[in-house]
């Protein structure tokens, strides 16, 4: 994983919005937040926090941007369904997830498999990594980054 004080990697990927990079956040703060797959119990339980406090994330001057390897039609179903203000971006080749390390060894009921590690970043107006989250409970992270921020 990357760690805090280091410059934060530049992406373009592809989102509902159509493409985003992280330099165009220039000037904001940025929480990016990795997660394994749309519509699932512990990601919608995460989305959902930070549906429910994105305004005061806006009113601090951050954006949020959720990744994952799900599709972008993926992505704009998840969105519709849950109502989800914030950028969700695709990332099917694993490139911006190995990048920041999201995408390692995982174990689960005893077995290995490579997958995506849920986790976050908080990245400051001059896109320094201020802050990093390498195992996320999705319960109460977004209210866990919004005392950050």
């Amino acid at each position: 994983m990357l760690q805090k004080g280091e410059k934060a990697p530049d992406f373009h990927l592809q989102t509902t919005e159509g493409e985003i990079s992280l330099s165009q956040f220039q000037g904001k703060k940025v929480v990016l937040y990795f997660y394994p797959k749309d519509d699932t119990p512990g990601c919608t339980k995460e989305a959902c926090g930070f549906r429910d406090v994105y305004d005061q994330i806006l009113a601090k001057g951050a954006v949020v941007i959720g990744i994952s390897a799900d599709s972008v039609d993926s992505h704009q179903k998840f969105k519709k369904k849950y109502n989800l203000p914030f950028y969700l971006a695709s990332d099917p080749d694993h490139s911006v997830l190995k990048t920041y390390g999201a995408w390692g060894e995982k174990k689960m009921y005893g077995k290995v498999f490579p997958g995506i590690i849920r986790s976050t970043y908080v990245i400051d107006e001059h896109g320094t990594i201020i802050a990093v989250f390498p195992k996320v409970s999705p319960e109460k992270h977004a209210e866990e980054i919004l005392a950050l921020l």
